[in-house]
């Protein structure tokens, strides 16, 4: 069975508990139909992405 060499340091082990502090992802309201989406992500309802037409809508 594999055993540590040395004791692991307060510092990496707070660094590999760090990923269980993750936040919720952050949502913003868009300005042209009011609807929640992700911030510098495109609308794909409406294909905009900072005021310009970037897909076509089907």
């Amino acid at each position: 069975m594999a055993v540590p060499k040395r004791k692991t340091t307060p510092m990496k082990r707070g660094m590999r508990r760090s990923v269980d502090a993750l936040k919720a992802k952050a949502y913003v309201e868009d300005k042209d139909s009011g609807e929640l989406r992700r911030p510098h992500h495109i609308d794909l309802k409406s294909g905009m992405y900072r005021g310009r037409q970037v897909l076509e809508v089907k």
